[in-house]
């Protein structure tokens, strides 16, 4: 049994879950363009053959972030959500989906440009669905929740990239946008 560079030892049956541990903690450092499982294995401090065991690709390691990145994606919502129901939901998601992708940049680049087709990988297609399943409820007319997904994806975009300021699009801000969109939602029905 090895251990790991973690704080705790790693015990057999963790192994997936310790790279995937450490492939986030290098995403975030060093972007997904310089992950390999070579390095993966390094940090989670097992042999560089052991990510194989259950990654047998880079793209299947990346593929897992991504789709633990939308499963965790997918309950942030489902949490913000809580009993709001319909467009009333619309400002829930959307703070939490801005809070996401603010709090897990890397994590939600992947998930949305630098990672793995979705059509490649059905356990990823099936988590991204489910986190666009909150908005889908409270959108039921599909158009309008592409709609209100572009324009919280854009939001988070921009912010990310700098091209709003913070100064300009804080929290109530972008909630004033959202609830803009969610009052047009419920006059479009």
């Amino acid at each position: 049994m090895s251990t790991s560079t973690r704080d705790q030892p790693y015990h057999h049956g963790e192994l997936r879950q310790v790279l995937l541990e450490a492939a986030e903690a290098l995403l975030r450092r060093d972007g997904a363009g310089r992950l390999s499982l070579r390095e993966v294995a390094r940090a989670a401090g097992v042999s560089h053959n052991a990510p194989y065991r259950h990654f047998p690709t880079r793209e299947t390691l990346l593929a897992a972030l991504a789709t633990d990145g939308f499963r965790r994606l997918a309950a942030a919502l489902r949490a913000e959500q809580g009993a709001a129901h319909g467009p009333a939901a619309l400002v829930p998601l959307g703070r939490a989906y801005l809070r996401f992708a603010d709090s897990n940049p890397a994590l939600y680049r992947l998930m949305f440009s630098d990672g793995p087709r979705k059509s490649d990988h059905p356990a990823l297609a099936e988590a991204a669905h489910a986190a666009f399943a909150p908005l889908a409820e409270a959108l039921p007319e599909r158009g309008a929740a592409v709609g209100a997904w572009a324009l919280v994806h854009g939001l988070a975009e921009l912010l990310r990239d700098g091209q709003i300021s913070a100064d300009l699009m804080g929290p109530a801000l972008a909630e004033a946008v959202i609830g803009r969109y969610a009052g047009q939602g419920r006059q479009a029905r």
